[in-house]
């Protein structure tokens, strides 16, 4: 119950799930920027987190670093605890946290093995991490303590675009969408905004393996704009979505992509 934890902070808090690296780490600092407390999950790598919680503090945010898996539902309830323990709100859900395909195995060699660890992780984590925030979020709202709430999925191209040797990723990721419709449709009549952000191919400790391969196929112009995208260009499309810019839309998909989403000829 609220009466447990501290009072309310003037600080709108976020988590961010996966906020160690690439793509999360600068949405937490991003969210940072705009005055926000941060709870910056990760989940092995605690120096990387301590890391981020520097930078955070360099600017003037405060944030905690919490371990966490989010396919594990203890984890995930440990995290919704500290932002309410620690800023005595929550006002943003960023699920971020995603691992790719495991040996990026052929449709036909993939395992049930893989299947679940990806889906756990990458579905089902977020689906029910989501869940408890919009609890969380609705009982602020109910003690007049919460003006408007926002879930966003950090998905993928993936969602829409085959790679036949990563089936459950893109099948996690094909999910999240209609998991953002559902949570939008459910949640629109108390002000708590659900978005889904489609990032294409991102410079990342994630690509890094297959760098060579996209250089050749940006170059080739893969996408409209041939560049790669930057973790900070997902960043910011967050740092957007925050705000009452889009106050008429739920439910919405944003691609941050370079136009990959465009059907050519």
């Amino acid at each position: 119950m609220l009466l447990t934890y501290q009072r309310m902070s003037n600080a709108p808090a976020a988590i961010v799930t996966g906020a160690s690296r690439g793509i999360g780490r600068a949405i937490a600092l991003e969210l940072g920027s705009r005055g926000y407390s941060v709870i910056v999950n990760y989940h092995s790598n605690a120096q990387a987190a301590s890391e981020v919680v520097a930078a955070l503090s360099e600017i003037g945010a405060r944030a905690w670093p919490v371990a966490a898996d989010v396919g594990s539902a203890d984890d995930r309830q440990r995290l919704v605890d500290a932002a309410m323990q620690q800023c005595g709100r929550l006002d943003v859900l960023v699920n971020n946290a995603g691992i790719t395909s495991p040996g990026r195995k052929d449709l036909l060699d993939a395992t049930e093995e893989g299947w679940d660890r990806v889906l756990d992780t990458n579905l089902k984590g977020p689906f029910f991490l989501s869940q408890l925030a919009a609890r969380q979020m609705l009982e602020l709202r109910q003690a007049g303590e919460l003006e408007r709430g926002t879930l966003i999925n950090i998905s993928s191209i993936s969602a829409y675009a085959v790679s036949t040797n990563r089936a459950d990723y893109c099948i996690a990721k094909a999910g999240m969408e209609m998991m953002t419709w559902l949570y939008a449709d459910r949640l629109a009549t108390d002000q708590i905004h659900v978005y889904e952000i489609c990032p294409g191919v991102i410079s990342s400790d994630m690509t890094a393996p297959v760098r060579e391969k996209y250089d050749q196929q940006i170059a080739d112009g893969l996408t409209p704009i041939r560049r790669w995208g930057e973790p900070e260009d997902v960043a910011k499309a967050v740092g957007t979505l925050v705000t009452d810019t889009f106050a008429f839309s739920t439910g919405q998909r944003f691609h941050v992509d370079g136009g990959f989403h465009i059907r050519r000829l």
